[in-house]
């Protein structure tokens, strides 16, 4: 089966048009008058920082999208990179972020909108809603019935939106130019306003205006030659939209005072295009007319795009476990994510009854700029952990200064924002970390590039990032534990729980328990001992794991106790499944059955107990006569088959051959076992599975009955076959169900 990819169609202008018609229109439609009122004729240095700041992120979105050309952009790669807990805060706040972006450009379409037709306000008695603002929610509900039956803007129609609305600012901006008075740009940076501190306030009001350059990255997987084409239009947009925003915002201030373009009910733009084209061309009227029709046509643009990308963030979260998938359910007839848009929707339109053009603007750039800082941190990972599959068609230049300076400026132009939009931010991140705990961690499998570099250095690297890496693991990243203490025999432990970590896409966790008397307390324990014979352990445990190429983590433990320690070890280090070798101490004289009793029957993890006499999984015989840890055997067959490609025999032994056989068949095709060689006999067990055992390398036995683990380790286990065979055996115990309490804090 060959993967499915995309055609690489879109040429360099294509891909530019993209981020320009994103980011045209709300600088200058939509913000002027409070732009103004924040900084003066300095707002466009403050749209100038704003594009510095953006250019630093583009060159990493750039890099991070030839690398990795995913659905999702920016979420995607903080999510693959730094992990699944800053992943739910990435996409919470991209969603988010492009809601309330969605929300800013559709009042600003509003407002032009009433320009033309007249729309009523409308009182719902405890709360009225503005002319503006029913035109913004009846708009609102146009774009998202548009993009619920699966209408989109085309390639060529992009194209056709920016080339007008260029050229309409050009003659705006030459028109402007010619009836320029610049001395009405003095002050600069009014005094009354805060002067030049006013800039990085203006930069934080406006910076929503530079939110499309990121969007290019989404579709990098379609450019021709994105290693050349890709950071040309994301770079090229910033300093396009830069450039005119800047040269525009001074244009606007020079044909009429500021003063008067930041009084409450001024319409900057409208305003200076009928003086502008009434005293050079004596048609007021037309100016207003084109530049209400490039507004409509900006931000309608604009809207039509986020609402458009927030389905594409749903479906990457949706995949990677950390939102539900009912959000990603396709509609039969149009083919689209219709939930989404629908959820998606239903909080634009809540925000367009509650918010204005300010708090819109403010909040949207606070979420992307937290999203754009985690991305620059994203290219640093990336670029430290070596992944040997990274291999962007572009780098950025002065790498590591060019994110480092992307991280720094994203985060630290959130504390120009007012109070309250600091804490929505603070709140959206709280938000972010809470949904991971509660819900997502349970569900997601996806461990980031950031935690698997860190647990595999885990003896090199400082004790607490070891210890912050493992906390955040999620419990849906399988993790397999392996207590290691014999070299003897620990190789064959660590390639059967090495093979069913990766075959799970998970961790190995390996233990090396350190038994203390007890008359030392364990901090002089800790400070005394001689770590060399276990460093020498673990390391030649991580070889064996390094054939396999798994990530591994490695623990040393000192305890008072050594067989039950390991047990609590596994829960500490969040273990999915525990391999342990069958050994004497699984029979040692003077424990209390009461307390293995205690261990064994509330597991909360898988158990595999190998009786090893040579670790090989070519042929695989799995007796079983249904039950739980039966299913435990049949998963673990099949993961073998998978990396090892094994003979799998499946074995059950009835008095009715006949019912037996149907059994079996329909159990094996249950457990995605249809292909594997299927027998079923009738006799003695455990002579019928020795002589199976004949033919086989390793036998799989799961327990019928709660407690084989228990009976095992208190040396009452009846299952002489165990001894009698010839080949290894592993003996399958499966877990209980974990509580809630134990899923959210280990």
């Amino acid at each position: 089966m060959t993967d499915e990819e995309l055609a690489k169609d879109l040429g360099p202008l294509a891909a530019l048009t993209i981020g320009v018609g994103t980011m045209i229109g709300a600088g200058i439609f939509v913000l002027p008058r409070e732009a103004y009122a924040t900084a003066g004729p300095a707002i466009a240095l403050s749209f100038v920082v704003g594009g510095i700041i953006s250019l630093f992120t583009a060159l990493s979105a750039s890099e991070l999208g030839t690398a990795m050309p995913k659905a999702g952009g920016s979420y995607y790669y903080v999510n693959h990179a730094l992990g699944p807990l800053f992943g739910s805060i990435a996409g919470m706040g991209n969603w988010m972020g492009l809601a309330f972006a969605s929300a800013f450009y559709m009042i600003g379409f509003g407002d032009f909108l009433v320009k033309l037709v007249g729309v009523p306000a409308l009182s719902l008695g405890f709360f009225t809603l503005s002319s503006v603002q029913v035109a913004a929610i009846l708009a609102g509900l146009l774009f998202i019935g548009v993009n619920y039956v699966g209408a989109k803007e085309t390639g060529a129609i992009q194209v056709v939106i920016v080339v007008t609305l260029v050229l309409i600012l050009t003659a705006f901006s030459i028109l402007g130019f010619l009836q320029a008075d610049l001395t009405t740009l003095r002050p600069f940076a009014p005094s009354e306003l805060g002067g030049y501190g006013a800039i990085l306030p203006g930069t934080a009001l406006v910076f929503v205006s530079f939110l499309g350059f990121a969007k290019i990255t989404t579709v990098a997987e379609e450019i021709k030659n994105p290693g050349r084409n890709l950071p040309l239009a994301v770079v090229g947009s910033v300093l396009i939209v830069t450039t005119m925003y800047a040269i525009l915002m001074v244009v606007m201030a020079s044909v009429k005072p500021w003063q008067e373009l930041s009084a409450i009910g001024a319409d900057p733009v409208i305003e200076v295009a009928e003086l502008s084209f009434e005293a050079a061309l004596g048609l007021g009227g037309v100016g207003f007319a084109i530049i209400v029709f490039g507004g409509l046509l900006a931000t309608a643009s604009s809207a039509n795009a986020s609402i458009l990308a927030s389905s594409r963030i749903n479906f990457a979260m949706g995949r990677d476990k950390l939102v539900t998938t009912w959000l990603n359910e396709i509609h039969p007839r149009f083919a689209t994510p219709y939930r989404s848009i629908a959820v998606t929707g239903s909080i634009i339109v809540f925000l367009i009854a509650i918010g204005d053009i300010k708090t819109l603007a403010k909040a949207g750039s606070a979420l992307h700029l937290i999203v754009y800082g985690l991305l620059n941190l994203a290219l640093i990972v990336m670029r430290e952990s070596e992944v040997a599959e990274y291999d962007p068609a572009f780098t950025v230049p002065l790498y590591p200064l060019t994110p480092i300076l992307g991280a720094v400026f994203s985060f630290g132009l959130l504390a120009f924002l007012a109070p309250i939009e600091i804490a929505l931010s603070v709140l959206f991140v709280a938000f972010g970390i809470v949904w991971y705990l509660v819900y997502a961690r349970g569900r997601t499998e996806k461990v980031g590039i950031l935690s698997r570099y860190i647990l595999r250095r885990s003896d090199e690297l400082p004790d607490a990032a070891v210890s912050a890496a493992s906390s955040v693991q999620p419990d849906g990243g399988f993790r397999v534990l392996v207590p290691l203490s014999n070299p003897e025999s620990q190789r064959d432990l660590v390639q059967l729980a090495g093979s069913l970590a990766k075959n799970r896409g998970g961790t190995l966790v390996g233990v090396h328990i350190v038994q203390v008397p007890d008359q030392t307390a364990l901090a002089s324990a800790k400070a005394e001992y001689d770590f060399s014979e276990a460093d020498q352990l673990l390391e030649s445990a991580r070889l064996s794991a390094q054939e396999l190429d798994v990530p591994f983590e490695t623990h040393t433990v000192l305890s008072h106790r050594s067989f039950e320690e390991v047990f609590d070890a596994a829960e500490t280090y969040n273990a999915d499944l525990m391999v342990m070798g069958w050994g004497p101490t699984h029979g040692s004289p003077g424990r209390a059955e009461s307390a293995l009793d205690e261990i064994t029957s509330s597991l909360p993890y898988d158990v595999l107990v190998l009786k090893d006499r040579g670790f090989d999984p070519s042929d695989i015989l799995v007796p079983t006569a249904g039950g739980p840890d039966s299913d435990l055997s049949a998963s673990i067959a099949h993961a073998f088959r998978e990396v090892y490609d094994s003979n799998v025999t499946l074995l059950h032994v009835a008095d009715d051959v006949q019912a037996g056989e149907s059994f079996l068949s329909e159990w094996a095709a249950e457990r995605d076992l249809a292909d594997a060689r299927l027998a079923v006999e009738s006799g003695d067990v455990e002579h019928i599975i020795e002589s199976y055992a004949e033919d086989s390398s390793l036998v799989i036995i799961g327990a019928t009955e709660r407690g084989l683990l228990s009976r095992l380790l208190s040396g009452t286990l009846v299952m002489d076959v165990v001894d009698d065979v010839s080949c290894s055996v592993l003996l399958a115990e499966q877990t209980r169900t974990r509580k809630l309490s134990e899923r959210l804090f280990g």
